[in-house]
């Protein structure tokens, strides 16, 4: 382990800013309905995918928390949207919002279909919503449901909602087999961002953080409209002292 650790590159500025900004999170509320969520200005970042795609192993490992997000022990049992507050010194300026993970068969249709609806709505509807994390086991690649669910934010995200597909245990492939599947995921996701992630390795973990960072702190644009206003020189007096 120690020489592993000692392997890896050391972290730039960014990525300890972004890290040590993760590791803020803070469990916020559960609501089991969308009118349950509060409502706030906060930038929303939601992490969403398919049972057992390691989503609560993701999100403990970028904020460096174990068991900040709790995997239920019997897969698409969870069912509700978690929130968790993000700040430095106490101060909110994000939220994670970790969603129910979706395709598990032994979920009863009638639970199945109404979860659908409310990610659904939560995905289209959202105002603060800024970026969605989509968690995928690359082995099995993006499956029916995971399409459906691009096809909901589709329009949001040609709006400007920030997307990102992570390939999880990414540590279970060879180079061969990694690219293959990075490949193929960014044809079905139209040429969207796609990354390797392997919380065993710390793979594309600091760059994921990064990214969050990023999506919840925009640059602030210089605002182009602004007129600048500039005082005339004060006119020259003639040597008779005429002006």
């Amino acid at each position: 382990m120690a020489a592993a650790l000692a392997a890896q590159p050391p972290q730039s500025a960014e990525a300890k800013i972004a890290m040590g900004w993760l590791h803020t999170a803070k469990f916020l509320t559960t609501a089991p309905e969308l009118k349950h969520l509060p409502v706030y200005e906060f930038p929303e970042i939601a992490f969403v995918g398919r049972s057992n795609a390691g989503k609560s192993t993701c999100i403990n490992t970028l904020t460096q928390i174990n068991r900040l997000a709790f995997a239920s022990k019997t897969p698409g049992r969870t069912q509700s949207i978690n929130l968790f507050s993000l700040g430095k010194q106490g101060v909110t300026d994000a939220v994670l919002a970790d969603l129910p993970g979706y395709g598990y068969a032994a979920v009863p249709k009638a639970a199945k279909y109404r979860w659908q609806q409310v990610m659904g709505n939560y995905l289209q509807t959202r105002d603060n919503l800024k970026g969605v994390v989509l968690l995928c086991d690359p082995r099995l690649g993006l499956t029916e449901l995971d399409e459906i669910l691009l096809d909901v934010i589709r329009p949001r995200v040609e709006e400007g909602l920030k997307f990102l597909v992570l390939l999880t245990k990414s540590d279970k492939l060879n180079k061969t087999e990694a690219a293959k599947a990075l490949s193929i995921v960014r044809l079905q996701a139209g040429g969207g961002d796609v990354k390797l992630f392997s919380a065993l390795k710390r793979q594309g973990v600091e760059e994921v953080a990064q990214h969050l960072w990023q999506w919840a702190h925009p640059p602030v644009k210089p605002d182009k409209t602004a007129k600048v206003v500039t005082t005339p020189p004060p006119e020259e007096e003639s040597e008779s002292g005429e002006a």
